[in-house]
């Protein structure tokens, strides 16, 4: 019995997890759920053009994916590719190291380039490292000697989530508490609510008890 090629055999595959730009495509003809993490899921949207023959691409736009598919495939194909390209694009995404993972200068280097996106480069710690797990934290500050200590769970967490925690961590440096100033603050970073949220899954999945203040 002969083995039977599926339809998307020889495809070529595009995937994206920048921000450039793409051609405009039809307005799109379906919104799916995309489960990447516990909570805040991301949607999927896909987009249809009569232009792709044999190219399917999936990119992030804000906190939503993208799918681009020829305007030919039936459902079922859409419903595989949308799967597929989900799969293969958090794939690549988890591969991707933070600038900050490798060890504690580029921890350090990571907050110079986030204080000077969020802060105008107003809170430079002294010093920021890797330290062993903490019980109730993912990370902590001094703000009287400027130090940071970052916990090693953070490690393999997206790098977003990653700046998330030192950017809370550098608001620290200007406003000690967590009132309205400070929190005022860390929301100048745009995916707070979104990195809040995928620490909370995490923490509550792996049963480690760490509350995410908010």
């Amino acid at each position: 019995m002969g083995t039977r090629v599926p339809a998307w055999a020889g495809w070529r595959i595009e995937l994206s997890t920048g921000g450039e730009s793409h051609p405009p495509g039809p307005p799109a003809l379906s919104v799916l759920p995309l489960t990447v993490v516990p909570v805040a899921e991301p949607r999927v949207e896909v987009r249809r053009s009569k232009r792709r023959t044999r190219t399917v691409t999936a990119y992030r736009e804000g906190d939503t994916v993208i799918v681009l598919i020829p305007a030919r495939l039936s459902k079922k194909e859409e419903a595989h590719w949308v799967q597929e390209m989900q799969r293969r694009l958090l794939r690549s995404e988890t591969k991707r190291r933070s600038p900050a993972r490798t060890s504690d200068s580029a921890l350090l280097e990571r907050c110079g380039e986030l204080s000077a996106s969020y802060f105008g480069g107003q809170c430079l710690p002294r010093s920021v490292r890797w330290v062993p797990p903490m019980r109730t934290r993912w990370a902590s500050c001094t703000p009287v000697d400027r130090t940071i200590r970052v916990s090693e769970r953070l490690r393999e967490v997206p790098a977003w989530v990653l700046d998330y925690v030192l950017v809370h961590e550098l608001a620290h440096l200007l406003v000690p508490g967590h009132g309205p100033d400070f929190w005022e603050l860390v929301h100048t970073y745009p995916r707070t609510e979104r990195a809040v949220g995928y620490l909370e899954g995490l923490s509550a999945a792996a049963g480690w008890g760490i509350a995410t203040e908010e």
